[in-house]
């Protein structure tokens, strides 16, 4: 048993007990478990996946996940996996913040599908979704078994009770729940907004270095795992299952999170985006983006990714005689960006309505044309770049697929979506004279 409240460390083989002795010595499952508890293996890939990326985790819990009624459909609005429901375009599309919902809704209540590609069915892919939640998960538990969820809060704190342990986050900060695990969101600050990626693919990890080397980017020391936190609870709860696209409901006389020990490196975690080392241009130039990639789902074509979380914070500025800002670009991937704090240096913050500001988001897709707008490209032509720049209190991320992801009905019909993003390129001039 440990006084710590996590075990830092990326895929670490962790053991962890909420009462000495609980542990076996030497057997994942023996003939009986000390405290009476039952013996439950949690895992995450096949189990003769490669030892370097396979992923288990053996728990010792009061009773097993087993023990619940059955499940029956469980309607929702707004969450879902159809994203063929409109056609995708090739318009740039960008969003303002979805205000907070009125009336009472928790975190499974409060998601909005926005897009996404693949499917749970073909293990493939990924959903993007928004949250807004003004309540606890009282008396309620919720897993998805179609994919691991990337949560990314832009406001208020979450606290995510799960069965391996506590994670608590807020704002710059980012939670990973793998497939399968069950837990509960609380919110200590009574409202709580942001994103979430459902990842359908293989599980995240981070991206290989290549000729950074061995430091740099995100350090798996950083990571941290929750130690073993159980509760013996009985009542008349609800456990949500999300089952192929769809959210199925079950009643369960106890409380789910009675992991009471558990082993493996198969569990949820938590990153501070504060932590992230970034790599940049100390001449002319800069790197392409791929440098600012948090974790990476990669995909069964080596160097493309099935997704990349990127991120882009506070950094220094140096390379001179260049263009500092985002270039111009069309990529092969599709991208979804978000920000979560202050404003992005590609694009001026305008207001809900016509900018890019905390709680909004945009969509460029496979080949889709931008780039800086044209008060941003004026601002950086016209800067003295024999002088660093420090972008500060700053902090907007990038959710990177290889496929087109396809905007949902509810994301094209909302009144969020700025119809005339389009714009903000229009007013760059026409500066060629031929010789």
């Amino acid at each position: 048993m440990t006084d710590a409240k996590y075990q830092s460390g990326f895929g670490n083989e962790f053991a962890t007990e909420a009462l000495p002795g609980t542990l076996p010595a030497g057997r994942n499952s023996p003939q009986r478990v000390a405290h009476g508890l039952y013996a439950e293996q949690l895992t995450g890939t096949a189990f003769t996946a490669p030892r370097a990326v396979n992923r288990r985790s053996w728990l010792y819990r009061i009773r097993p996940a087993a023990v619940h009624e059955p499940f029956e459909p469980l309607a929702h609005a707004t969450l879902h996996n159809d994203f063929g429901q409109v056609p995708p375009t090739p318009n740039p599309l960008r969003w303002g913040p979805r205000p907070l919902p009125g009336g009472r809704f928790d975190f499974i209540d409060g998601l909005f599908t926005m897009a996404g590609n693949g499917s749970a069915a073909a293990q493939d892919g990924v959903g993007i979704h928004l949250y807004g939640a003004n309540a606890d998960m009282d008396g309620r538990f919720f897993y998805d078994a179609d994919g691991e969820l990337l949560i990314v809060p832009q406001q208020g704190r979450l606290r995510i009770a799960t069965e391996l342990g506590v994670l608590d986050i807020e704002p710059q900060q980012i939670a990973v729940i793998p497939r399968g695990v069950r837990f509960r969101v609380e919110l200590p600050d009574g409202t709580s907004r942001g994103y979430v990626c459902e990842n359908f693919g293989a599980f995240l990890r981070l991206p290989e270095l290549g000729p950074i080397g061995s430091n740099g980017l995100a350090n798996a020391r950083d990571f941290e795992t929750p130690v073993a936190a159980y509760e013996d609870v009985e009542g008349d709860f609800e456990l949500v299952a999300k089952f192929q696209g769809q959210l199925w409901r079950a009643r369960i006389g106890h409380s789910p999170l009675d992991v009471v020990a558990w082993h493996g490196n198969y569990a949820p975690y938590r990153y501070d985006l504060h932590r992230f080392n970034t790599i940049g241009s100390i001449s002319h130039d800069h790197p392409d983006p791929s440098i600012f990639t948090v974790l990476t789902s990669p995909s069964d074509t080596p160097g493309t990714a099935n997704m990349d979380f990127a991120i882009f914070g506070p950094r220094w500025l140096v390379a001179e005689d260049t263009f500092r800002p985002p270039w111009y670009h069309r990529n092969i991937a599709s991208e979804f960006m978000g920000l979560i704090h202050g404003e992005y240096d590609a694009k001026q913050a305008g207001d809900e309505h016509d900018g890019f500001v905390p709680g909004g988001s945009s969509l460029h897709n496979c080949m889709t044309g931008h780039g800086p707008d044209a008060a941003s490209f004026a601002k950086a032509s016209a800067s003295d770049t024999s002088r660093p720049q420090h972008i500060v209190d700053t902090m907007a991320f990038m959710f990177e697929t290889r496929a087109v992801l396809h905007p949902t009905r509810q994301a094209m019909e909302a009144p969020q979506r700025q119809a005339d993003y389009y714009r903000c390129w229009q007013d760059l001039e026409k500066h060629f004279k031929a010789p």
